[in-house]
């Protein structure tokens, strides 16, 4: 990968919404390329075993420790369950992931992503018995482009992934060579969203670019193709629970017999934030449980 100049970055999606109370975590590292790679996580109760592993994505310039703050709902499910949640920090807060116009210092060192996650696997493997067929990725902003990785370049090791407010790169931004292989994915995008354009193009805030991506629908469509889905998919209206917050959702779904499921879920006015319609997480870990 080709060195390029360090821009400054603005930190993306964390000053939004009130922030819940921290759970109480539990930090470890790894060494990664001589890199020690920290996560976090609650421990389980000392009897369970088997259980999934869900790893939740901060975005560009965010922590780990900041999305577990996020997460309350969905870790107040982990035990009835059965599920571990993992909230890793990127490499000096960014993440090595698909976009090859991203400046941060890990796209520039080239970082080993994939050698990370399948690390912090074994680790919880070995450590808490968990079940390594039944590992999933939740990432918002750089985050989803994280999990996009992921889902491109572990064939096998993540049974599902979910994206949020995070398109594709396209051709001439797109870093990672995919493995083509099909396998569950949500996206959730919203439609007024000018940071990750929803129709696809740059992505900008102030004079801060990463390169362009494609539309949502061609996001959406390239997972579909992949699990061999043809026509229109199944389109729903979700319950507008929020009708302060200007957004409704639109649910549209590829579900099949021995096929994958991909679902976009299009947040009608939303921006470079969550909709208040749904908790995202919990979104993301029932369409998780049902691949």
């Amino acid at each position: 990968m080709k060195k390029r100049a360090i821009l400054s970055f603005p930190v993306f999606l964390f000053a939004f919404g009130a922030a819940n109370a921290q759970p109480d975590l539990t930090s470890d590292s790894i060494v990664v390329d001589g890199h020690y790679r920290v996560f976090h996580f609650v421990k389980p109760q000392s009897n369970r075993t088997n259980a999934s592993l869900v790893f939740v994505l901060h975005g560009s310039g965010g922590k780990g420790k900041q999305m577990a703050d996020r997460t309350a709902k969905l870790e107040e499910r982990s035990s009835a369950d059965n599920f571990i949640a993992v909230y890793p920090d990127g490499y000096k807060r960014y993440w090595n992931e698909c976009r090859k116009a991203a400046t941060s210092e890990a796209n520039i060192e080239d970082v080993d992503e994939v050698s990370f996650f399948e690390s912090m696997i074994n680790y919880f493997k070995t450590k808490y018995q968990i079940n390594d067929g039944r590992v999933f990725a939740v990432g918002t902003s750089g985050g989803g482009h994280m999990a996009y990785k992921l889902g491109m370049l572990t064939k096998g090791k993540f049974r599902a992934i979910t994206a949020i407010i995070a398109n594709l790169p396209d051709n001439q931004n797109m870093d990672c060579a995919g493995l083509n292989a099909a396998l569950p994915v949500m996206i959730i995008n919203g439609t007024a969203d000018q940071v990750n354009p929803y129709n696809g193009g740059m992505m900008q805030t102030g004079s801060f670019k990463s390169g362009t991506v494609r539309s949502t629908d061609a996001s959406f469509r390239y997972w579909a193709d992949l699990a061999g889905y043809k026509g229109d998919p199944e389109r729903a209206t979700l319950p507008d629970t929020d009708t302060a917050d200007g957004k409704t959702i639109e649910r549209y779904t590829f579900k099949s017999k021995n096929k994958p499921e991909v679902v976009l879920l299009k947040v009608i006015g939303g921006k470079h934030d969550y909709p208040n319609d749904i908790d995202v997480h919990l979104e993301a870990w029932e369409f998780f449980k049902r691949n």
